[in-house]
C-alpha cells in the first residue's frame, strides 16, 4: 500500500507530464489535468493541433474550430495514465460531441476524466480508518462561429471538480475535495488556395481563465493552468488522395509566483508570467506532420521541446477510416519521458 500511495503521489506531481514544464510553473499551480492533451491524433502529432482542429477534438484544443466544423462528431478516448507504474486504476477518459445548427453556428461540449486510484486514510497515529478514491474531472461547453467567410472565434465554459481525498490532512479545516470554473477563447483563420491546393491557418487558444480553487481556504488558494497556445498549421499537398499537413504549435504556462508564495490572479498572470524566465526558454514547442492517403489511411510523427522540464519527447501515430467511424493511435518515446514512455492514446472519432 505505501507503494502504491507514492505512486499516486507521483502522479499528482507528474500530472501534467509531457504536457507542461514542471519547473516552469506547473507546480505553482493546481487542477494541472487541465493541461493532458486528449486525442490520439492530436498525439501522434506531437501536440501540435491547435491551427489544425477539424474534428470533435476542437472543443478542447480550440473552440473556434467549431466554427468551421458544420456537422455533427462524437470522439471517445481512454488511456492508461503513467503504464511504465503498471496499475490499472491510473487512466485518463475524454469525451467530445459537436453540433452544427443553421444560422447559428456549432455548438459542443466535452467531459476529461482522470482517475489516480485508491488510498488509504489514516489518523496520526498511522492507523488506516478507511479508503478513498482520487480523481479530477471537468465538464466544458462550446461554441464556434464566423466572423468572416475565413476567420472563426470559439468559447468554452467549463466547469472543474477536484477530489484528492474526502478529508483534510491532519488539524487542516475543510477537505481535499474542490470546485472551480474557467473561460477558454479561441481564434482560428483560414487561408485557402483551391487552384494550388494549398491552404494555411493560424490559430491561437487561450485556455483555463479562472478563479484560484481553494481546496482548505481561500487563504491557501493556487490558481489553475492558464495556458497560452498559438501556431500554424500548413498543407503543401491536397490533391483528393494524398493530403499532407504540417502544423506547429507554440504554448505558454501564463502562471506567476512570489518569492513570498502568493500567486497572481489569472487576469495579472497573464501580463507578469512573461517576466519569470527568457520567453524563448520557457516555452514548449510542438511540431507534427500528417499525411492521408484517400481519406482512409493516415500516418503521424511529432516531437515536442520543453527546456525547462527537460522533455524532448517524440510521438508517432496512425488512423484507419471505415465510412463514418475513425480508430486513431498514437504512442510516446523519446527523450525525458520516462514516466509516460509507452504511452498509448486509442481513441474513435464517429461522423453522425
Amino acid at each position: 500500500m505505501l507503494r502504491k500511495n507514492l505512486i499516486i503521489l507521483i502522479a499528482l506531481l507528474l500530472l501534467a507530464g509531457t504536457f507542461s514544464s514542471v519547473e516552469a510553473g506547473v507546480a505553482e499551480a493546481t487542477g494541472i489535468f487541465l493541461l493532458i492533451a486528449p486525442g490520439a491524433r492530436p498525439g501522434g502529432m506531437g501536440e501540435a493541433f491547435v491551427a489544425v482542429a477539424d474534428d470533435a477534438t476542437t472543443t478542447w484544443w480550440n473552440p473556434a474550430g467549431l466554427a468551421f466544423l458544420e456537422r455533427r462528431e462524437l470522439t471517445l478516448m481512454h488511456t492508461n495514465w503513467l503504464p511504465e507504474f503498471h496499475l490499472p486504476d491510473l487512466y485518463y477518459d475524454y469525451i467530445s460531441f459537436t453540433n452544427f445548427i443553421d444560422d447559428w453556428g456549432t455548438f459542443g461540449f466535452n467531459v476529461v476524466f482522470i482517475n489516480l486510484g485508491e488510498s488509504p486514510h489514516t489518523d496520526d497515529t498511522g492507523q488506516v480508518l478507511g479508503y478513498f478514491r482520487t480523481f479530477e474531472t471537468a465538464a466544458s461547453a462550446s461554441y464556434g462561429a464566423t466572423v468572416t467567410e475565413n476567420f472563426g472565434l470559439g468559447l468554452n465554459i467549463k466547469f472543474i471538480y477536484s477530489h484528492l481525498s474526502d478529508v483534510g490532512a491532519g488539524q487542516e479545516k475543510g477537505s481535499g475535495i474542490a470546485t472551480d470554473f474557467a473561460v477558454d477563447l479561441g481564434v482560428l483563420y483560414k487561408w485557402h488556395d483551391p487552384l494550388l491546393h494549398k491552404s494555411l491557418n493560424f490559430g491561437v487558444n487561450l485556455a483555463n481563465m479562472g478563479p484560484k480553487m481553494s481546496y482548505i481556504d481561500r487563504a491557501q488558494a493556487d490558481p489553475i493552468p492558464t495556458n497560452l497556445k498559438f501556431g500554424m498549421a500548413w498543407v503543401p499537398v491536397d490533391d483528393g488522395y494524398n493530403k499532407v499537413t504540417l502544423a506547429y504549435d507554440m504554448n505558454k504556462l501564463l502562471v506567476r509566483k512570489h518569492s513570498d508564495g502568493k500567486t497572481d490572479p489569472f487576469f495579472i498572470a497573464l501580463a507578469t508570467a512573461w517576466t519569470d524566465e527568457p520567453v524563448f526558454i520557457d516555452m514548449i514547442y510542438n511540431m507534427g506532420i500528417e499525411y492521408w492517403y484517400s481519406d482512409m489511411v493516415a500516418l503521424r510523427f511529432g516531437y515536442w521541446n520543453d527546456q525547462l522540464g527537460h522533455l524532448k519527447p517524440m510521438t508517432y501515430g496512425a488512423s484507419f477510416k471505415i465510412s463514418a467511424y475513425r480508430f486513431d493511435f498514437s504512442y510516446i518515446f523519446g527523450e525525458g519521458s520516462e514516466t509516460q514512455k509507452n504511452t498509448m492514446r486509442l481513441s474513435l472519432n464517429i461522423t453522425l
